[in-house]
């Protein structure tokens, strides 16, 4: 039975208001930064695991995605009233009052990045602060200029796995933490453009240029997913190549990256929406796969 919001006598709300805030911090998009970040902290850890650290470094990351993430909302609640993806958000729905989102996402970002500089070390803490900064102040607002958002947004994206090196190690140096860079930057173009292909009126309603300016066929769009999704194969054999994984991570990440490729070079030759959504679905697991064999292969 689903719960409603009710108003207890001492002014405390119910549950419901809880998981409202809950729904601020976007926690699947933040799941997916926390798995990114745990990456990085474990490739870069190598064989010596610190798990008390490893923990803080968690903790720090999940107060600043989520904050960041309830930030966006607060920036754009005016503009997700006009798009139906987003309409029932906690903002627009007013069931949060953007005071109180305001004071709960700067909490949630600057107790966050003061958690990670005091806990883990400052690199951590920059990375971090670079992540929320782009995101909020280079990305979000280029979201009604041009299609450049998309690469611009892909940059604060792929930052958690450089975050979680850093905390782990102290440096950013090494060519693996930037091959990881790489390859959740070139994996989230297609993933974006796939989605703002299905959405674009929602988009359009809002504002928002997701697509390339005048690409009514989607041939612009298809091309640079198409050009990210073969970038993806030697960046993630540069991985093993480099001695960053071992032999079943090669093998797994290039069946997983010649599938997304496959469903990319499908929606190049048919633009339709059923195609998009294939490439959408391929990327949602691309990801999440990839992470799965680097575990496996770091442990087994």
């Amino acid at each position: 039975m689903k719960l409603t919001a009710v108003k207890s006598k001492a002014g405390v709300f119910s549950p419901t208001l809880f998981a409202d805030y809950l729904e601020l911090t976007k926690p699947g998009i933040t799941l997916l930064v926390l798995a990114s970040m745990g990456i990085g902290f474990l490739l870069g850890s190598g064989s010596g695991i610190d798990l008390i650290l490893l923990l803080h470094a968690v903790i720090g990351t999940v107060m600043i995605a989520g904050g960041t993430a309830a930030h966006n909302q607060y920036i754009e609640r005016d503009l997700d009233k006009l798009m139906l993806r987003t309409s029932k958000r906690p903002l627009p729905g007013s069931r949060i009052s953007a005071a109180h989102a305001l004071v709960f996402s700067l909490t949630l970002i600057f107790g966050g990045l003061l958690y990670l500089i005091m806990t883990v070390n400052m690199i951590a803490g920059i990375i971090s602060a670079i992540t929320a900064i782009s995101y909020l102040a280079i990305y979000t607002p280029m979201k009604r200029v041009n299609f450049s958002n998309v690469i611009i947004g892909a940059v604060p994206g792929a930052l958690p796995p450089v975050g979680g090196w850093a905390a782990a190690t102290g440096n950013i140096s090494e060519p693996g933490v930037w091959l990881l860079f790489a390859i959740v930057f070139l994996w989230q173009i297609p993933h974006v453009v796939s989605i703002a292909w299905l959405c674009n009126e929602d988009y359009t309603r809002a504002g928002f240029k997701m697509l390339p300016k005048g690409d009514t066929n989607g041939i612009k769009s298809a091309w640079v997913s198409l050009a990210c999704l073969i970038a993806l194969i030697p960046v993630t054999l540069l991985l093993y190549t480099m001695n960053y994984n071992g032999l079943p991570f090669l093998i797994g990440s290039l069946i997983a990256g010649a599938a997304f490729l496959w469903y990319g070079i499908v929606f190049l030759r048919d633009r339709s929406k059923v195609n998009g959504k294939k490439l959408m679905f391929a990327s949602i697991f691309y990801l999440p796969v990839v992470w799965i064999i680097i575990l496996a292969d770091i442990f087994i």
